[in-house]
């Protein structure tokens, strides 16, 4: 066994990228896997979504930037049976800077997930800040493929072309095995014609990439980090729920993970 590497990007901010890394991750979990998620965004969403107490610094994944640690060593069990993450914590945007003077800085998470890591899980799922700076770089780098959450509103898809740039120059220079893998439309609501000219829109970009399952727009969706829970364990019963197990189906059918 070793895992698939997953990068859930983009860019713009507020398309749902963490809430989905967390229920990604969450409802794979729910399916039987060994997942890890790794939080590997300064402003530490993710982590505050999965864990009720904060981690000291060095415990997360600003210590592993910066050489003291392993990943093992800063493994989190989550509420969630066969879910663990790897947090990340605010001071972690210092460190970006300290790396920019130093060689191999776009690898470094790359050689933090040993081949022992990969062994151990399923499923690696890499939530990256809403940047393109050498975080992002470091999450490609590393990375099987990457998965796009677009928000369907307005300019949905600003910001995806230079992701798609940056996605090319680490193909054709750090990773030349990384691809676009699934795009996910989010924040979707059916009774509007502006989301249906977005998913159009989507499709026509990125064809049979784009899932059948969206996301909805769910109010339990965003109250759910508040209380450290994955949508799957503080309201399983909603829409949104719902709608991240048939994203997570679909994905194991286009992984050729699933059985019925």
């Amino acid at each position: 066994m070793s895992a698939r590497i997953i990068a859930v990007m983009n860019q713009k901010g507020g398309v749902g990228k963490t809430t989905t890394a967390v229920n990604l991750a969450a409802g794979l979990a729910k399916a039987g896997r060994k997942v890890l998620v790794m939080d590997v965004d300064p402003q530490a969403n993710l982590t505050t979504g999965l864990l009720r107490d904060k981690p000291a610094a060095d415990k997360t994944l600003k210590g592993v930037f910066q050489n003291k640690v392993s990943l093992s060593e800063v493994i989190h069990h989550t509420d969630t049976q066969g879910l663990e993450l790897i947090p990340s914590h605010i001071s972690l945007a210092v460190v970006e800077t300290e790396l920019l003077g130093k060689i191999g800085r776009e690898t470094v998470l790359k050689k933090a997930i040993t081949s022992d890591i990969r062994e151990r899980y399923d499923y690696i799922i890499l939530d990256a800040p809403p940047s393109l700076g050498l975080f992002s770089v470091n999450i490609l780098a590393a990375a099987d493929e990457v998965l796009i959450p677009i928000q369907t509103e307005f300019y949905a898809m600003d910001g995806v072309a230079q992701l798609l740039e940056v996605v090319k120059l680490v193909q054709d220079n750090l990773n030349g095995s990384l691809k676009v893998g699934a795009v996910l439309l989010t924040m979707f609501d059916a009774r509007t014609k502006l989301a249906a000219e977005v998913k159009e829109q989507v499709v026509k970009a990125f064809g049979q990439n784009v899932l059948s399952a969206v996301i909805p727009r769910n109010i339990k969706l965003a109250e759910a980090p508040s209380y450290g829970k994955s949508i799957f364990l503080y309201a399983p019963d909603s829409q949104g729920a719902k709608a991240y197990e048939e994203a997570t189906v679909e994905l194991l059918k286009m992984w050729g993970d699933y059985s019925e």
